[in-house]
């Protein structure tokens, strides 16, 4: 497995492969020559974290935290029980693709399964190859829960889903052995900085117009105020002496008077960098955007 690079298991919307080069252009280099600490506090699908576990030896500890208990859970038992999870995960793949020519049987299938993750009544393996299967053949692998947590996208149009990747979940278990997995709000990660630190922020986008919202990746709405919040906890941070990145929409690409991000974010440093959006209602807003990087680097002594 250590000849294995480990990437993202799940397929996410707002997942951040297609940003990749353009973080990698803005890192602290400075800092990550030496042991240092990366913290990613809304981890998604972990396209950033499996990066930088893969390409920085001296990334000595990394934490993750996210507000949603189901893709923690499934985290955990990547890292703790990853055969038990691949069986079970077999085991999902081996009967929807058996019913491949059968279309009803197969829909019956897939929601039968989504009624059972929304109870959450089995245990956490169970739970966590739920997940997954769901995630592999829902529409679009998109994950969306309404204000009672229920995940409630339909059924997507792949005939032969790949929906255990074995050998990519053992890679995943392995480097995972060096990560924090947390449950809880971002704010929470702060417990586990330590003096050399690097932040990664990928909060649910503002969304660029009224009808391209795709944040409702927990049961509690991403809005104005949180992102807010969270720019007073990047505030926190620099005081701190701790280093971050930050990534959002650059809603003025929308509307040239929105400048949103350009008020909040005014003591610190925004780039707008190009990336590839590919879930859009609107099919003319999918392709090649603006989004933002917002760093505090170069900005500590000054407004620490």
């Amino acid at each position: 497995m250590k000849n294995k690079v480990a990437k993202p298991f799940l397929k996410w919307a707002g997942g951040k492969t297609q940003l990749i080069g353009e973080i990698e252009k803005n890192l602290p280099y400075e800092m990550m020559g030496h042991n240092f600490t990366y913290l990613e506090p809304f981890v998604g699908s972990g396209a950033v974290l499996f990066w930088m576990l893969n390409n920085f030896p001296k990334l000595e500890k990394a934490v993750i935290c996210d507000i949603n208990e189901d893709l923690i859970n499934t985290y955990q038992v990547i890292a703790s029980n990853p055969k038990e999870l691949i069986s079970t995960l077999y085991q999902f793949q081996n009967e929807y693709h058996s019913l491949e020519t059968k279309e009803e049987e197969k829909k019956q299938y897939y929601y039968n399964k989504r009624d059972i993750y929304n109870l959450r009544q089995t245990d956490k393996i169970i739970q966590s190859a739920l997940f997954i299967f769901l995630n592999r053949t829902c529409f679009n692998g998109l994950y969306r829960v309404n204000q009672k947590n229920v995940f409630n996208v339909p059924m997507g149009a792949y005939k032969m889903p790949t929906i255990c990747d074995d050998v990519n979940l053992l890679a995943v278990s392995e480097v995972l052995k060096k990560v924090e997995i947390i449950h809880g709000d971002y704010e929470k990660s702060l417990e586990y900085a330590e003096k050399n630190s690097l932040f990664y922020f990928d909060p649910p986008y503002k969304p660029l117009s009224n009808t391209s919202s795709f944040n409702s990746y927990a049961k509690d709405v991403f809005d104005d105020n949180e992102q807010i919040r969270l720019r007073d906890f990047c505030s926190k941070l620099n005081i701190l002496k701790h280093k971050w990145i930050l990534s959002n929409s650059d809603v003025s690409g929308e509307n040239t008077n929105n400048d949103f991000f350009d008020k909040i974010y005014d003591n610190f440093l925004i780039k707008r960098v190009k990336a590839k959006r590919s879930i859009n209602a609107n099919a003319s807003r999918r392709g090649e955007l603006n989004e933002l990087l917002i760093t505090n680097f170069n900005m500590i002594l000054e407004y620490a």
